[in-house]
Formats: structure tokens, C-alpha cells, sequence
């Protein structure tokens, strides 16, 4: 394998008069996750069409496994779309070997995959039922199985988890890390930042078409600066307004701080301390990947909008 898994040199995609993806150069190493992030309508849909050639480019270089998209290629990636893509009167079993086989795989061995995928997802006792009588979480096992049966180089999932319970968004999580453990490369396409944030190594960050952020996880958050604090507080939060604090992030039971430039965390905690506020933590800490997230497609909220009260 290349390795480069997915290479785009200068895409650009238009509808009529709309810009979808403008001028968008991107890396993808061979053996990494990485988060394709942005708000919705940003192009990150129709830079997976593209990758995946469902659409072709206005411009641009496009290359994936080492070389322009061709069916060899194709067999080589598994997508998980954000819509349902199934065949609702199909048996559970028959619908991913006909998905196996699709890929290049024997009957006999798309059938015994599926049979140990829908067993390992706690499935195996619907294999015989028509899709349509799953429920929403057993259709999104079942067509993430479809994703992974044939042992792709290449998934590239979008937004894999919806409509998921915790216990079978870690199993899907373990899956993914599996795969990847085994050689595989993972686009992985999501609004629940912090489910990027467990999962990914790298990310690419998408806002009003343009590419805004890439890069590993690390460089992300060390570029960001270390100028945040987390805090947990009892009391009014009228202290968040210092001019120390350049924005603030509730997260229910605490709150998320970015220190304006050249801001002294002890001076937040100094004024939120002569107001009789209550402090349970106060800590230094990297930016979240949701802050960065923020921050980059322009929606961060500001200090006397986003807190409104700790624990």
C-alpha cells in the first residue's frame, strides 16, 4: 500500500453557484484514524463523495490506495454512509453476502464473515429476519458489518455511532481500533466532537468549504496554546466576565475557560474567589478538540454567553 491512503491536491466542487470544497489539499496516511470535521454544509459530504468518486472534482488531483479510483480501488474501501443504504424485504444474512460478494467475495465466504459478524454484534438470532423489522440500532450494526466484512484498506466512515447505545458505541470504537490495529486507514466523519476526540490521531477540519485545520491531534492542541482552564463552581458566574477570560464553554457540571492573550488564570480565580463562588476544580488543561472546533468555524461562544454555573 501507498503510503498515502487518500491524497487531494487543489479539489474543487461546485453546484451551480454554490462552492462545496474549494481548493482542499489533504493528506491521509496509510495505518492512522483521522477525524474529517466540520458544521453542517461545511463539504465534508462532498469530500467523501469524491474520494470515493460518487462525484467527480471540477479540479483537482484525486488518489486513494496509491492511485485514481478505479474498481480494484473501490473493492479495497468499505463506507459507511450517514444514510441508510439497505434492502429492507432482504434477510438480515443474505443482505450482507450480497454486500460481500459486491466487494469481491465467495458466496460460501461472504456468508460465513456475515454469520460471524452478526454473532460477535449479538445479532446472530436475526440473521434469518427481513432488515426492515430491526430496530434503528440493529440496522446500524448491521450495515456497519457490511462496512467491514470484506476487510477493507481503507473505511471510511460517517457518522457511525447514531442511533447507538453506549454499550455498542464502544463495541463499534473497539472494532474500528481493531482494524486499524490490523492496517487498515479510517476517515471518520462526525458532529460528536468528543467521539473524534477518543478515537482519532489525526484531523481535518472543514468550514464554509475551505480546509481550516490538519494535522495530528497533538499539533492540533499544542498550536491551540495551553491558555485554557477547566473549572467546577458553585455560585454566580458573573466573575467569567473578567477581561482575563476570552471565552467560556458550559459543559453542565463544568465549565471550559480560553484565557484571552497574556490572560493570568490566578486572576480568574482570584475574582471568582472575592465573589464567594464555591471552587471544586480549577486546573490548567490542553483546549478540547470541541474548542478548537469552535474556535475554527467561527461559532466559539463568548464569556457571557456560554457559562452559566458550574456543578
Amino acid at each position: 500500500m501507498s503510503e498515502l491512503a487518500v491524497r487531494l491536491r487543489g479539489v474543487e466542487k461546485r453546484y451551480g453557484d454554490t462552492v462545496a470544497v474549494q481548493d482542499l489539499s489533504f493528506d491521509l496516511p496509510a495505518g492512522t484514524i483521522c477525524g474529517l470535521l466540520g458544521p453542517n454544509g461545511a463539504g465534508k459530504t462532498t469530500t467523501i463523495r469524491i474520494i470515493l468518486d460518487i462525484v467527480g472534482p471540477d479540479s483537482g488531483v484525486v488518489e486513494v490506495l496509491g492511485r485514481p479510483v478505479d474498481p480494484d480501488v473501490r473493492d479495497r474501501v468499505g463506507y459507511l454512509p450517514e444514510e441508510r443504504g439497505m434492502y429492507p424485504r432482504m434477510r438480515v444474512a443474505d443482505h450482507l453476502s450480497f454486500f460481500g460478494q459486491l466487494k469481491g467475495m465467495r458466496p460460501s465466504e461472504a456468508r460465513r464473515e456475515a454469520l460471524a459478524w452478526l454473532e460477535r454484534l449479538d445479532l446472530a438470532h436475526r440473521a434469518e429476519d427481513r432488515v426492515d423489522t430491526l430496530s434503528k440500532g440493529m440496522q446500524q450494526k448491521v450495515q456497519f458489518i457490511a462496512t467491514v466484512l470484506h476487510r477493507p484498506d481503507l473505511l471510511i466512515l460517517d457518522e457511525p455511532f447514531s442511533g447507538l447505545d453506549p454499550i455498542n458505541v464502544d463495541l463499534l470504537r473497539e472494532i474500528v481500533l481493531e482494524r486499524k490495529r490490523d492496517g487498515a486507514t479510517v476517515l471518520f466523519s462526525t458532529h460528536a466532537i468528543e467521539d473524534a476526540e477518543k478515537i482519532c490521531e489525526r484531523v481535518c477540519m472543514i468550514a464554509g468549504a475551505r480546509k481550516v485545520l490538519d494535522g495530528s491531534l497533538r499539533e492540533v492542541k499544542e498550536a491551540a496554546g495551553r491558555r485554557h482552564v477547566i473549572l467546577s463552581y458553585e455560585g454566580d458566574p458573573g466573575f467569567l466576565s473578567d477581561p482575563a477570560v476570552e471565552a467560556a464553554t458550559d459543559h453542565g457540571r463544568w465549565v471550559e475557560i480560553r484565557l484571552a492573550s497574556g490572560g493570568d488564570p490566578q486572576a480568574v480565580l482570584r475574582r471568582a474567589l472575592g465573589t464567594g463562588v464555591r471552587i471544586e476544580r480549577f486546573e490548567l488543561a490542553e483546549p478540547s478538540l470541541r474548542e478548537i472546533f469552535l474556535e475554527r468555524a467561527g461559532r466559539r461562544p463568548r464569556a457571557a454567553d456560554g457559562a452559566g454555573g458550574g456543578a
